[in-house]
């Protein structure tokens, strides 16, 4: 009995090392993105990892690209309508919004639109949104090195390079930290 648990172990051990090796290989560019950014977020080098160079379509039909921001400090949300999370963190950008974007702060929303743009349009009007405004494309999702989750915000410093990234709900505070930084405040 011992025996064959040993044996289990040992079988169950190297399935996972093999696991682990196989799915741990690879050099696309792609990758090598996802992991910088991935860096980024667990506290690595920060403001090393340029931002992808994205051009999106605002709301109101006007394109907007990273260079738009250049010289500002620039926190990027992915949220959606039926998001509780997002929901919850959308008074905070309000908010810093009005306090930081005299001093060098935008900040641009990048819904996921899964009710359609007429739902997201609808939704920056009931809450009051205001900043920019965009649907999220699959260029700039891969871009991003992928989002899965929401929300997930990107803090972008002066010179387009990730500060942080940062997956699910945050305090205000955090983001102020963030900007505070950034803007040497």
């Amino acid at each position: 009995m011992i025996k064959n648990l040993r044996k289990f172990s040992l079988l169950f051990i190297l399935v996972g090392l093999s696991f682990v090796v196989a799915c741990s290989k690879g050099d696309s560019k792609e990758e090598a993105k996802s992991a910088a950014i991935a860096n980024v977020k667990s506290g690595g080098a920060k403001g090393t990892t340029p931002a992808y160079n994205f051009t999106l379509t605002e709301l109101d039909g006007k394109k907007v690209t990273l260079a738009d921001f250049k010289g500002k400090a620039l926190i990027v949300d992915v949220w959606d309508t039926w998001c509780p999370p997002c929901k919850a963190e959308i008074p905070h950008f309000i908010e810093l919004y009005k306090e930081y974007h005299s001093k060098g702060l935008e900040i641009l929303g990048v819904a996921g639109g899964r009710y359609g743009k007429a739902a997201v349009e609808k939704f920056i009007k009931d809450y009051g949104i205001n900043y920019k405004n965009a649907i999220m494309d699959q260029d700039f999702n891969k871009g991003f090195g992928g989002i899965y989750n929401i929300p997930t915000t990107f803090v972008i410093d002066t010179d387009g390079n990730i500060y942080k990234k940062y997956v699910g709900y945050n305090d205000k505070s955090v983001f102020e930290s963030d900007i505070k930084a950034i803007l040497n405040l």
